[in-house]
C-alpha cells in the first residue's frame, strides 16, 4: 500500500513536476507478465525517476549497503528502500552473483517487472561499461524479454558525490523488447550468456549515446586516482 501511495500521490508527482522527464518508448513496457528492464546507471536519482514514470510496479535488486547503514538515518534509509520494493543483495563473496540471480528469478516467477543495472554499479564518469552476465542468465532461465532502458541527463543532475540533485530536465528511453528464446537451455554456456549480455549493452548504448568502455565499471573505478575527475562525453 505504501508503495502505491508514494508512487502515485507523493514521490511520483513531485519527480515529474521537478524534472519534467521526457519519456520515449513507454509502449515497449508490457501491460502484464514478467519482463526485465535493463538500464544504464548514471546517478542515485535513477532509482527513483524510472520507477516513478512506469505504470507498473518494478522491483530492483539493490546493494545491501542501502539496508545496513548505522543509526537512525540507516534505519530510515532501509525502511524506505524496503517500502518501494527494493531487494537487498550482498555483492561481496563468491555467492553474491548466484544470490542476485535467485532473487531476480523469484520476482520474475511471479509475473512481475524486474529492474537491473547490468553494469553492476553506477558509472563514475558518465560512460557505459561492460555488462555483467547475470541479466543474461535470468533472461534465459525465466524465458522473459529484456527491455533496454537509457537514462539520459541523470549524470549531469547528480554526479557521484553530489547529495542533492540539480533541477534539470532528463530523458528516459525504452527500446524494443529483446527476445532471447533462441538461447533456451544455454544459461550455463559462457559464450551464450556473454553474447546475450553484449546484445543488451549494445541496445542500451544505442539509446543512450554514451561512450562505451569494454571493461567492468567497478574495476575502472578502482583504478581511478582519488583526485581524478574525467569529463564524460555528454549523452545525446
Amino acid at each position: 500500500m505504501f508503495y502505491y501511495v508514494l508512487k502515485y500521490a507523493v514521490l511520483g508527482p513531485l519527480l515529474r513536476l521537478t524534472f519534467r522527464p521526457r519519456i520515449e518508448g513507454l509502449e515497449h513496457i508490457p501491460d502484464d507478465g514478467a519482463a526485465i528492464v535493463a538500464g544504464n546507471h548514471l546517478s542515485f536519482s535513477d532509482h527513483f525517476l524510472m520507477p516513478a514514470i512506469l505504470k507498473r510496479r518494478i522491483t530492483f535488486l539493490a546493494k545491501a549497503e542501502y539496508f545496513t547503514g548505522p543509526g537512525i538515518k540507516g534505519r530510515l534509509t532501509a525502511a524506505f528502500f524496503h517500502s518501494i520494493g527494493q531487494i537487498p543483495v550482498d555483492r561481496s563473496g563468491k555467492e553474491a552473483g548466484q544470490a542476485a540471480i535467485r532473487e531476480g528469478l523469484g520476482v520474475l516467477s511471479k509475473g512481475e517487472l524486474l529492474g537491473i543495472y547490468p553494469e553492476g554499479t553506477r558509472s563514475h564518469d558518465g560512460r557505459l561499461y561492460k555488462g555483467k552476465v547475470g541479466v543474461a542468465v535470468m533472461a534465459i532461465k525465466a524465458g522473459v524479454p529484456v527491455i533496454p532502458c537509457a537514462m539520459v541527463g541523470t549524470f549531469e543532475i547528480q554526479p557521484p558525490g553530489q547529495k542533492v540533485p540539480s533541477v534539470k530536465r532528463v530523458t528516459i528511453r525504452f527500446g524494443e523488447p529483446l527476445d532471447f528464446s533462441r538461447y533456451a537451455g544455454l544459461e550455463d554456456q559462457k559464450a551464450a550468456i556473454r553474447a546475450v549480455t553484449d546484445e543488451i549493452m549494445y541496445a542500451i548504448l544505442g539509446l543512450s549515446g554514451q561512450e562505451y568502455v569494454d571493461e567492468y565499471a567497478a574495476k575502472a573505478k578502482a583504478a581511478q586516482p582519488a583526485d581524478s575527475k574525467k569529463v564524460p562525453r555528454r549523452s545525446l
